[in-house]
């Protein structure tokens, strides 16, 4: 069949052939949307979402959007297509304070344009955004990202950029007489780009990298994000660790800026939000607590950040002694870990340095400048992101300049080397053993960091005067948990977008009841164990660990491929698709954590591994396992879409051509090789290549590597429209479907030029872990976007005879199936055959297979928790007996499915 052959119209999906299902969709409007949390804030800095739609929706010449009785003008741009050319997903922005009504909907038409309008103007050496007063000057070169920031005239802020510290060696390796040595680096601009430019919201992109001593390196990409009515900017920040972590240890790395200095000492004013709402406030020159009174007319105006009174109208025992009150230049806040942050100032350089306050978690925002204007300066997840810092100094003089250290400089350095010596595990043999033991996937010098990345939000105000403390507290409440518009989740079912799932009923009694309710637990015990277990940090906030050791009371971190999650068995799709079903916004926050993480510390975005992830590990980026599975698109796209998140999409984009990386990367080497003759512990059981491929050609496994693949590419076909990703996913689907034993064969040799698959494919070689990295999730989108019949049908074979009993299996394979595990996983391919296939018995054993012996036992207890005191731990802690991320991600991804495929069981009819 030829490639346009196959691209006819598809039938629908299975999650469409549940009646409740069908139901749902028919319910939920189009354009339908709502604020997470379902409470719109009191105010924000603009808002920017993506909106579903059902295929056939054509795009309008403009939308607006209703709510509260009032439709407004939005900006929007396309962001996927369906395959008959109609929008699947639009992105649309407000200004500041725009939608603020608890219902809204996104309607074809146009609305009440906004009272002022985002202006970008282009020249030869800078760029300048226009929104309301406040007028922005970007650089095209040089070290400045921000050169001035101009409001009601006034300049005041300057030269915003990036700087960085890093030794050449580690303070723990070093001594006295091969001391280390501190290297200082400034950003430096290579290219900027205006990718929208208004009338509601300009986004600039700048890339560069670091320079100083003599080299360049720690490149970066950021977007500034302006909206009309909002004098801030908000800056999303991705940098790449590209150092040699035995001779670049990372010391800090920081925003920072300078604010012109106008008003009297009297009348300049430093503010730093603490938690829970609380502020420190306070003058350069304090009036408040002297000796002598100025009169409380001066004590209130510092107190509120207004203007003091003429000083003529201040006594004279006060007026003429204001000179010998000591004037304050520096202030740090430092927040070490994610249990205290401490303030301490001093008058300037030189002197001591003066403890000031303390609290918990401090909400990262901070304050310079005075009556005639100053700056806020703020950074998202502060606290989580420890050692983290703000910074004010020369207050005193005629520029201040501020700092969000997004990694103190007063902290520990990063050492990111590996954490332990070859061990004896020179060669692949012995690399097996040291698996077997620890589950770690050693081999020296695969270990690396070089290529992770992290990417951080910043917001900066261009303000005209000091804000009263309500608002500054509101501010950081934007920070702290950024209000946002998100579609409807059941507008995205009714569109028939992300394959089979539906929203989560009562928990209560019966067989769903108890389902749902177990589904709940287990969700609210992995969002409590991030605190409990303190997985923060700059390079830890977002993942979870892989495996418990109930003798410790701890997780396995310490433990070789148990210790950090990193995608395994497909966390990150768990916590997206439980979002999707309940609309919960503290599950949104996580996933929205977790898909920041693991799509940039996980995966490598230069070198030698780039485009692959690393398999779970004590570190990151240790283990030796680079593949695909890890930076699979499948696991960022649901963000992606419905935050209209354009990081995101660079990330999914630069996943496109990364089979390429295959030729540095043999997956499979180390599968074959043993000691003595034995079988290679933990092995796969996968079938390699008999003999050396040709040249352009790679052994690929279908589900954990074509499968993540075929993510990225699908997601690139429906968001560029272009055909040459959809033939490429034909092509492997045809040439997959050709082979003699079809997906059973677990993978084949792969033409990286076709991406068709080539020869062999002649012998079973079934692995538990080919289905559980988004391939049944990928493959029900996109078999509801491309029909290969062939390959639709070897598919079914694939999900009806993956679990059924070995007499069955071998009739139809000619293999007895070794390698079948995960049972309770794959009960939704069973069930997807049965509904596809209209058996009813292949849904009984589906459900069979769910709830069977395969879980984890005492799991739908409701007092199945338990809390473990101290002595017995460091501090108290909640337990689930023989969890693990592995089994808690795959049931909640086959529960999912399983709920809406098998209905009528659950539903007592035919059960």
């Amino acid at each position: 069949m030829s490639s346009s052959a196959a691209m006819l119209m598809p039938s629908r999906t299975a999650g469409a052939a549940s009646s409740g299902m069908a139901a749902a969709r028919q319910s939920a409007p189009p354009g339908t949307a709502h604020w997470l949390d379902d409470m719109p804030p009191q105010h924000h800095e603009g808002m920017t979402w993506g909106q579903p739609w059902p295929r056939g929706t054509r795009m309008a010449r403009e939308y607006r959007l209703s709510g509260g009785g009032a439709a407004q003008a939005v900006q929007s741009w396309p962001l996927a297509w369906w395959p008959d050319g109609s929008v699947k997903w639009t992105g649309h922005a407000v200004p500041a304070n725009g939608g603020l009504a608890s219902e809204l909907a996104v309607e074809a038409g146009r609305g009440m344009p906004p009272a002022g309008v985002v202006q970008v103007r282009e020249a030869p050496d800078a760029i300048t955004v226009t929104a309301g007063d406040t007028v922005w000057t970007i650089g095209r070169q040089g070290s400045a990202i921000i050169r001035q920031a101009v409001t009601g005239g006034r300049a005041v802020l300057r030269d915003v950029g990036l700087v960085a510290t890093a030794l050449d060696r580690s303070e723990d390796d070093a001594d006295a007489t091969d001391p280390t040595r501190l290297l200082r680096y400034a950003g430096r601009i290579e290219r900027v780009t205006v990718e929208q430019s208004g009338p509601i919201r300009a986004v600039v992109r700048v890339e560069g990298g670091h320079e100083g001593e003599g080299e360049q390196w720690l490149p970066f990409s950021l977007r500034l994000y302006f909206h009309a009515g909002s004098a801030s900017v908000r800056i999303v920040h991705s940098l790449v660790f590209d150092g040699d972590p035995a001779h670049r240890f990372i010391r800090g790395l920081g925003l920072q800026g300078d604010v012109p200095m106008q008003d009297s000492l009297l009348d300049r004013h430093v503010r730093f939000v603490g938690q829970n709402g609380g502020l420190w406030a306070e003058a350069v020159r304090p009036l408040t607590g002297l000796r002598r009174d100025p009169g409380k007319a001066f004590r209130q105006a510092q107190i509120d950040g207004v203007a003091v009174p003429p000083l003529d109208a201040m006594a004279p025992a006060v007026r003429d002694k204001l000179s010998y009150i000591p004037a304050w230049g520096d202030f740090r806040l430092r927040q070490p870990n994610a249990d205290g942050f401490a303030i301490t100032k001093r008058t300037g350089s030189g002197h001591g340095w003066i403890d000031v306050d303390g609290g918990g978690r401090a909400a990262g925002l901070g304050y310079i400048g005075g009556v005639s204007g100053g700056v806020a300066f703020a950074m998202q997840d502060f606290w989580q992101r420890c050692p983290v810092g703000l910074d004010v100094a020369g207050a005193t003089g005629e520029t201040a300049r501020f700092s969000l250290w997004y990694h103190a400089p007063d902290a520990p350095a990063m050492d990111l080397r590996f954490y332990h010596s070859t061990m004896g595990m020179a060669d692949y043999a012995h690399q097996n053993l040291g698996l077997d033991i620890t589950y770690e996937d050693f081999e020296p010098g695969w270990g690396e960091a070089t290529g992770i990345a992290r990417t951080t939000e910043f917001r900066l105000w261009a303000l005209p005067a000091t804000p009263p403390r309500e608002r500054l507290v509101q501010m950081a409440e934007q920070v702290v948990a950024p209000p946002r518009i998100v579609p409807a989740n059941a507008a995205i079912h009714a569109a028939g977008i992300f394959g089979i799932w539906g929203p989560a009923a009562p928990a209560g009694p019966g067989l769903r009841g108890s389902v749902e309710a177990r589904a709940t637990r287990e969700l609210d015990f992995y969002l409590g164990q991030v605190d409990q277990r303190r997985w923060y940090g700059f390079w830890n906030y977002g993942d979870v660990m892989h495996s418990y050791d109930e003798d410790r009371h701890v997780w396995r971190y310490d433990i070789g491929g148990f210790a950090w999650d990193n995608s395994e068995l497909s966390t990150d799709l768990w916590l997206w698709y439980a979002y999707l079903r309940t609309g919960r916004g503290d599950i949104f926050r996580m996933a929205e954590a977790m898909t920041r993480h693991t799509s940039e510390v996980d995966v490598y975005h230069l070198g030698r591994f780039k485009g692959f992830g690393t398999r779970h590990g004590v570190q990151h980026w240790g283990d030796s396992s680079k593949q695909p599975r890890i930076s699979n698109a499948a696991f960022k796209r649901i963000f992606y879409y419905i935050a209209a998140d354009e990081r995101c999409g660079d990330l999914m984009h630069a996943l496109i051509d990364c089979d390429q990386t295959l030729r540095n990367v043999e997956i499979g080497r180390k599968v074959t090789a043993r000691i003595g003759g034995a079988a290679p512990p933990g092995g796969t059981g996968a079938v390699l290549a008999d003999k050396p491929l040709p040249p352009g050609q790679v052994f690929v496994q279908f589900g954990t590597v074509w499968g993540p693949l075929v993510a990225a590419w699908m997601t690139e076909w429906e968001r560029t429209r272009d055909t040459h990703w959809r033939d490429r996913i034909v092509a492997g689907m045809e040439s997959l479907a050709a082979l003699p034993k079809q997906w059973f064969a677990g993978g084949a040799p792969f033409d990286l030029a076709s991406g068709r698959f080539v020869g062999q494919g002649d012998r079973v070689s079934v692995s538990h872990l080919n289905g559980v990295f988004g391939i049944f999730e990928t493959m029900a989108e996109l078999l509801d976007l491309v029909n290969v019949p062939a390959y639709r049908e070897t598919w079914l074979d694939y999900c009806a005879f993956y679990n059924a009993p070995q007499a069955a299996f071998r009739a139809k394979t000619g293999d007895a199936g070794r390698g079948r595990g995960l049972t309770q996983a794959h009960s939704r391919f069973t069930a997807y055959a049965a509904v596809q296939r209209h058996d009813p018995a292949l849904a009984k054993r589906a459900w069979a297979e769910f709830i069977g012996p395969d879980d984890r036992p005492g799991a739908y207890r409701r007092d199945s928790g338990r809390k473990i005191l101290p002595p017995a731990v460091l501090k108290p802690v909640d337990e689930l007996p023989d969890i693990s991320t592995n089994a808690a991600a795959q049931w909640g991804l086959a529960m999912t499915a399983n709920l809406v495929l098998l209905a009528p069981l659950l539903d007592g009819e035919g059960a």
